[in-house]
């Protein structure tokens, strides 16, 4: 979950927001991952009134006078002794007794498996790592092999229980995620997919659209080596150079519901089964990519964004992949790597650890087995193909190349400062950023918009996500007074001063399981679960306001430098993704051309317009004299 979205869940209102989350400061601890997951503290559960307070104060700068009036009215009737609030509340704290979180396995639920539109970009984040200088298919063989071993090496520490316990503020961290990103695979249902989790020992590679299952241990348990790896993976390749095979794979970039139908025509012929067994059984899938068309230095990134997020249509690398897998290992031809994996299994804060680790253990000497053992050769995947399925691969290219055409992904890189300079000012520069996002928005459309950044849940047992909005009452009146050439600059300082303690303070709670998204999508769910007449509370249009995201943006810094990306999933929403170093800034913005609406949403003008409204925020800073 939270991914951006204006999409009602329940039919009357409440929407999801973004999966990638606003880091927190962790450290390690050596030793077992699980150790301490039944010691971790459950997710708390709000206080009414302070969660229906904190909705009308992010409500009132939102809407007219009479909407706020009419939604105060309403609050008041939910809020009553003996009402629906009460009594879903209670309903909310019993399950919350009865169960280890009483928010993550429903929001799985409605933020993805219920979820019918392609996963393609959206379910499916992906993560471009650092450019390398590999640029032939050895090149490419041998560094896949060292990817794979590295994502191998990680793999083990889940399964023997010794990967590093994380801390946040001296709190351990669920680990869970981990174990669900590897051997994992989404299937697809009409109506509601499922997600299922292995323990098989192989894993699957796909060049040219042609899968392999490859085994990856030794008939003695140990793992294969790079060298041991790099034989396997040149056996793929030299038995897959036919390019004009039906790319099977790009049937799971369908609709949800499309693909289910399809998926069991497929299925019905034996060969196919086996065959789509081994891949939702494998632990990842390595995709060996052809090379992209080819690009400017500076278009590097913007590139391998589409790449590692669809495969650049089903002409270049889309059908070189098994969009349902948890994990996928992405490496082209020229140079472009890094994976696609699926938010349904984990939040990206926890991919982004991933990525670090396994380009971390790349760098590690290689280990060398002296071994005169015969490597059995990887197994084909054979696919039989009825007259039907064949159209029905033909009818997913084209919806993926629509999906394809229609995804923005911008990279920029602000070069003009980091958070060296925001600190120096005594700012936040996480909140400094959220509201320079805010201000270009508002300067593209002339309007306030729900904006939201999603905040980590793991201190807490079985913990995904939660929803800060950080369209504050306090920065929405900054914004509203930056270009307003009747107020003075230390105005509009104090102004942002005020907007950035609101930030945090919003942080705060946030992290300690008090936000009112989280909240009021449970009691809204309650009242679903349980057949209660939906209160005018849910209704209100208000309530779909607050909750309708336009903007998404997450703070995103690897360690190793990988560059998460997604797209939102609607028209008129912007996804974007910021790391913030000392001395400047990386985005990856995300937007759709298809806006119906007005026709303004772009990632490339929203990257300039954010460029322009970080010069201009510091302009204030150094021409406003401060006590």
């Amino acid at each position: 979950m939270l991914r951006l979205c204006s999409r009602t869940l329940i039919k009357v209102g409440m929407v999801k927001p973004c999966h990638l989350v606003k880091p927190v400061s962790v450290t390690l601890a050596s030793g077992r991952n699980l150790s301490q997951q039944m010691e971790l503290p459950r997710q708390p559960i709000p206080d009414l009134q302070q969660t229906c307070n904190r909705y009308l104060s992010f409500l009132e700068p939102m809407v007219e006078v009479d909407e706020l009036k009419r939604t105060q009215k309403l609050t008041e009737e939910f809020l009553k002794a003996g009402g629906d609030g009460e009594r879903l509340q209670r309903s909310l704290e019993r399950k919350a007794h009865n169960t280890e979180n009483w928010f993550t396995e429903d929001y799985v639920k409605m933020d993805y498996l219920y979820k019918r539109h392609s996963v393609v970009g959206y379910s499916n984040p992906g993560a471009l790592y650092p450019e390398t200088d590999y640029r032939d298919k050895k090149g490419q063989i041998r560094f896949a092999a060292k990817f794979l071993a590295a994502t191998m090496d990680l793999k083990t520490m889940i399964d023997n229980d010794t990967l590093p316990v994380e801390y946040m503020r001296g709190k351990p961290m669920c680990m869970k995620q981990y174990e669900q990103l590897f051997s994992s695979c989404r299937k697809p249902g009409l109506n509601i997919d499922t997600i299922e989790y292995y323990t098989s020992k192989h894993i699957t590679v796909v060049h040219n659209g042609q899968f392999f299952v490859l085994e990856v241990y030794n008939s003695d348990g140990t793992l294969l080596t790079v060298d041991q790896l790099c034989v396997q993976l040149e056996r793929i390749y030299n038995s897959s150079l036919q390019t004009n095979m039906e790319p099977v794979g790009i049937l799971t970039t369908q609709h949800r519901d499309v693909w289910a139908k399809h998926y069991t025509d497929l299925i019905k012929d034996k060969t196919n089964k086996e065959s789509v067994s081994a891949l939702e059984r494998s632990i990842v899938t390595v995709c060996l990519d052809g090379a992209m068309p080819p690009a400017s230095d500076n278009m590097y990134r913007t590139s391998g964004f589409h790449q590692v997020l669809h495969g650049g249509g089903s002409q270049w690398n889309s059908g070189n992949r098994w969009f349902d897998k948890g994990i996928q290992l992405i490496i082209g031809e020229d140079g472009i790597h890094g994976v696609t994996f699926s938010n349904t299994a984990a939040d990206g804060v926890v991919m982004t650890s991933v990525n670090d680790f396994i380009i971390a253990a790349m760098k590690k000497p290689q280990v060398t087995r002296a071994t005169t053992e015969s490597l059995p050769e990887p197994q084909k995947l054979q696919f039989n193909l009825t007259p039907e399925l064949k159209k029905n691969i033909e009818e997913a290219k084209q919806h993926l190349n629509i999906l394809v055409q229609d995804l923005q992904v911008c990279a920029m890189v602000f070069k003009h400062y980091g958070k060296t300079l925001i600190k120096a000012h005594k700012m936040s520069p996480d909140g400094f950023l959220q509201i320079a996002l805010q201000l270009a928005y508002y300067r593209m459309h002339q309007k306030i918009t729900s904006s939201l950044e999603p905040v980590s849940l793991r201190t807490f047992r079985l913990g995904r996500l939660s929803v800060m909005n950080t369209n504050t009452p306090a920065a929405v009146a900054f914004v509203m007074a930056f270009d307003d050439p009747k107020i003075q600059n230390p105005e509009k300082v104090d102004l942002l001063d005020k907007a950035m303690k609101a930030h945090v303070q919003n942080i705060e709670m946030a992290l300690k399981g008090q936000d009112i998204y989280c909240h009021l999508w449970a009691l809204q769910h309650q009242a679903v679960q349980e057949k209660i007449p939906m209160h005018d509370f849910f209704k209100d249009t208000s309530f779909k306001k607050i909750f309708d995201f336009k903007l998404a943006a997450s703070n995103i810094t690897s360690k190793a430098g990988v560059i998460p990306c997604f797209g939102p999933e609607e028209p008129g929403q912007y996804d974007v993704v910021y790391s913030m170093k000392n001395n400047y800034i990386e985005f990856a913005l995300g937007a759709l051309k298809s806006d119906n609406v007005c026709n303004k949403s772009n990632a490339a003008r929203l990257a300039r317009a954010t460029e322009n409204a970080l010069l201009d925020m510091r302009t204030l800073l150094e021409q406003t004299t401060r006590d």
